[in-house]
């Protein structure tokens, strides 16, 4: 009898799980036993992301009849919905990308799900909505000012997705908005691919690696308390977990919801460089440059809605262990670019055809 309740156990489709955050949530949903299937069209994931056993589905959201044969098939209950561009200096070279890819693919997407009996849809969202928010910590209800058509498009794809879950009480929406999202997988299963991706932490694993001369630290004179910019860091397998908590949430009978992801305290970018220095051993080289346009001096998370609402605590919630995995995850690529192979537990990751 328990074997026929987990067969019948509804299947959760993760779009862009072939990406960073999406990989990770992949191996979050397979280490509780639940049925995976992946669809992502691996404009920036990687098809070697998704682990041996579960289904892969190369393509887009926005492909109506794919994506209702998806959920046909695998009899699919529950969406994580990742897939999307990110980058904020492309978003403003070419705003029409982000308002297809993130604004108009996910309402086909959210369609689709409604009219194939979806009931639990997480959509991953961003700090970027706030916009140079002046207050901080900041709490999910504050002004909303994004600053590029990456935050815009998200913004506008979660005002689609309340009016959607509104209008269809079936279709229970959680919006989680992601600080700053960093690390790897502890194990050495997943972590950062892309190459273009950019961030603090992606551009500090760089200079450590010697792929760039130095660290810019981009302002020096904000108002924080070592004048450099101070940010919300989380690593990236408690937000996996955190989603899988808002699956749990739903499937309980939550209502939807919007909720900050990070950990409710800043570093500054000082004291990531230093505290990287420390588990290197060895300095990592740096220098000052301007300012960039828009930065807030501190962009931190209110959490405690999303402490109240989900159950899920952090368990990686260190500035060490965020930038150790990181480390060992970029540098067992770079070992692996050298030797021609596959990175670290790499090995395991090559998936089925979807057939």
């Amino acid at each position: 009898m328990a074997s026929t309740k987990a067969q019948a156990r509804p299947g959760v489709l993760v779009t862009g799980g072939a990406g960073y955050i999406g990989s990770h949530a992949v191996l979050a949903l397979r280490e509780r036993g639940a049925p995976v299937v992946v669809l992502d069209n691996l404009c920036t994931g990687f098809r070697e992301a998704v682990p041996s056993g579960v289904v892969f589905y190369p393509g887009d959201v926005s492909d109506a009849p794919l994506v209702t044969d998806i959920l046909k098939d695998r009899k699919i209950g529950a969406v994580l919905h990742f897939a999307g561009s990110l980058s904020v200096p492309e978003s403003v070279a070419e705003p029409a990308k982000y308002y297809t890819n993130n604004t108009a693919a996910s309402l086909s997407l959210a369609k689709t799900c409604i009219a194939g009996g979806v009931e639990r849809f997480i959509f991953s969202s961003t700090a970027s909505v706030y916009g140079a928010t002046l207050a901080s910590p900041i709490a999910e209800d504050a002004p909303k000012a994004p600053l590029s058509p990456y935050g815009a498009s998200k913004l506008m794809t979660e005002t689609i997705l309340r009016d959607l879950s509104r209008a269809h009480p079936a279709f229970k929406v959680l919006i989680l908005r992601y600080f700053n999202v960093g690390g790897a997988d502890p194990k050495g299963r997943s972590g950062l691919r892309d190459p273009n991706a950019a961030g603090l932490i992606r551009l500090a694993m760089e200079t450590a690696l010697g792929r760039r001369d130095a660290l810019d630290i981009t302002g020096d004179d904000f108002e924080t308390r070592d004048g450099t910019g101070e940010r919300d860091y989380i690593h990236v397998t408690d937000l996996a977990e955190a989603h899988v908590a808002g699956l749990d949430y739903l499937a309980a009978g939550g209502e939807g919801a919007t909720l900050n992801c990070g950990y409710g305290r800043g570093f500054t970018v000082k004291e990531v460089l230093a505290t990287l220095e420390r588990v290197l051993g060895r300095p990592v080289p740096s220098r000052i440059a301007p300012r960039r346009p828009g930065d807030p001096a501190s962009a931190v998370s209110d959490v405690s809605r999303l402490k109240a609402t989900l159950p899920w605590r952090p368990r990686l919630d260190d500035l060490e262990t965020i930038l150790q995995t990181a480390y060992d995850w970029q540098a067992s690529l770079a070992e692996a670019t050298q030797a021609g192979r596959p990175p670290a537990g790499a090995k395991s990751l090559v998936p089925p055809s979807a057939s």
